[in-house]
């Protein structure tokens, strides 16, 4: 079955950076689009990146020009590299992939921006 397994959260100060990646297994990577999502305490989760097959991006403005996205098909993995964080950053973070019209989600991984 899809298995989406997030790492690499943790705290970090205003302006540090972080990198998250996402481990997929269970489908052909390559043939799907992969985002990240956060969701910050008492608020809906959000869309933050998204990374087509062909390589195409899209973020949320909140994080265009501080955040990028990249995928390695030969190592079904997906990764968010995250500048500048600022404390509304704070957030889970999770990776999805949407699968025969499915959407599966991996556990999260905590991020928080603070000093």
């Amino acid at each position: 079955q899809v298995q989406l397994v997030e790492s690499g959260g943790g705290l970090v100060q205003p302006g540090g950076s972080l990198r998250l990646s996402c481990a997929a297994s269970g489908f052909i990577f390559s043939n799907y689009a992969v985002g990240w999502y956060r969701q910050a305490p008492g608020k809906q989760r959000e869309l933050v990146a998204i990374i087509s097959t062909r390589i195409t991006t899209t973020y949320a403005d909140s994080v265009k020009g501080r955040f990028t996205i990249s995928r390695d098909n030969a190592r079904s993995t997906v990764s968010l590299q995250m500048n500048s964080l600022k404390p509304e950053d704070t957030a889970v973070y999770y990776c999805a992939v949407n699968v025969h019209g499915n959407t599966n989600w991996g556990q999260g991984t905590q991020v928080t921006v603070s000093s």
